[in-house]
C-alpha cells in the first residue's frame, strides 16, 4: 500500500516539509511501522504514555514521526517512538509521519523550524512542535527560543500547555479557550476542578481575569475576615529568583522564604516532566 498523501489540518500541515518521490508527508498505518532496535531508550513511562494517550483521543496526533522506509509498505522509526505507543494504545489505524532516506534528519531540523517561524499555529501547534524539536533532535530551551527568535520563558510558558488535561488541551485547540485561559489553570492541581473550571469559561465566555480569580479563589486559602490584611510585600530579589527558575527550568517555581528559611516549589505535569526538569536541574 502506497503512502497517502493527505492535509491534517492547517497547523500540522504547516509544519512538515513536503518533498518528490517517497520523501514527504504521509499517513502511515500502525502495524506498518517498526521500531528501531538501536534506540537508546527502552523503558517508557506508562503513565506518562497514558497521559500522551489522553491527548491524542482528544486533540489527535499534533507532532509527526519520523520514519525510514525499510521495504515496500514497511518503515522503521528514527524519531517519535513514545508518539506511535500512544497511538497505538489508543487504537489508531494511521498515524502523520515524515518519511525521510536514511537517517539524516537535520535538514527535517531546519524545515521545522522555518516553517515555525512564518505560520500562524495555535498555542498547543506551536507547543508540540517545539517539544518535538526538543524530543526528537536533542535541543534545549535555549537551543528553540534562539532558533525561532522567541525568549527562553515564551518558549517554556508555551511548553507548559502540554502539561494541561486532555480536556481542556482539547478546548484550548478548538478556540474555545486562549493560551492566557490555559495558563491560568496551570496554576490548579486538582484535575477535575481545572476542568470544571476551563468548561465553565468556555461557556459562558469568561475573561481571563475571571479564570485567575477562581484559580486563586481555590488556591489560597481564605483568612478569616479578622485576621485579613493586606498582604506583605516579597522582596524583589525573591520574585526575580522565582523567574529566572522557573525561565531555566520551564516549570513554575514558587518561593516561600521567611525569618526561619524556606523551601522551592517546582511543578510538574508527568513523570516525563518531572525527568525534564531534573534534567535541567543537573544541567
Amino acid at each position: 500500500m502506497a503512502a497517502r498523501k493527505t492535509g491534517l489540518g492547517r497547523g500540522l500541515e504547516a509544519l512538515l516539509p513536503t518533498g518528490d518521490g517517497d520523501e514527504g508527508f504521509a499517513l502511515l498505518p500502525i502495524d506498518a511501522i517498526s521500531t528501531n532496535p538501536q534506540q537508546p531508550r527502552s523503558r517508557f513511562d506508562d503513565e506518562a504514555l497514558e497521559s500522551l494517550a489522553a491527548s491524542i483521543r482528544e486533540v489527535g496526533v499534533l507532532q509527526p514521526i519520523v520514519v525510514r522506509q525499510t521495504a515496500e509498505d514497511e518503515y522503521q522509526l528514527v524519531a517519535g517512538e513514545r508518539r506511535w505507543r500512544a497511538a497505538e494504545k489508543v487504537g489508531l489505524g494511521v498515524i502523520p509521519a515524515i518519511i525521510r532516506d536514511g537517517d539524516d534528519v537535520s535538514g527535517l531540523t531546519e524545515a521545522l523550524i522555518e516553517n515555525l517561524q512564518r505560520e500562524d499555529l495555535t498555542p498547543l501547534e506551536e507547543a508540540a512542535a517545539y517539544r518535538q524539536l526538543m524530543e526528537d533532535f536533542g535541543l534545549t530551551h535555549e537551543d528553540v527560543a534562539l532558533r525561532v527568535g522567541k525568549s527562553r520563558s515564551a518558549v517554556s510558558n508555551t511548553l507548559r500547555l502540554l502539561n494541561l488535561p486532555a480536556v481542556i488541551q482539547g478546548l484550548l485547540e478548538a478556540g474555545e479557550l486562549s493560551a492566557g485561559h490555559a495558563r491560568a489553570l496551570l496554576a490548579v492541581d486538582d484535575v477535575r476542578y481545572a476542568e470544571h473550571l476551563a468548561r465553565r469559561a468556555a461557556e459562558e465566555g469568561w475573561p481571563v481575569r475571571r479564570v485567575e480569580e477562581a484559580v486563586r479563589a481555590r488556591t489560597e486559602p481564605a483568612q478569616p475576615r479578622a485576621a485579613r490584611q493586606a498582604p506583605t510585600a516579597r522582596p524583589a530579589e525573591i520574585l526575580e529568583l522565582e523567574e529566572r527558575l522557573t525561565d531555566r527550568l520551564g516549570s513554575t517555581v514558587r518561593i516561600d522564604y521567611g525569618a526561619k528559611g524556606g523551601k522551592v516549589v517546582i511543578r510538574f505535569g508527568s513523570l516525563d516532566d518531572l525527568e525534564r526538569v531534573y534534567r535541567a536541574l543537573l544541567g
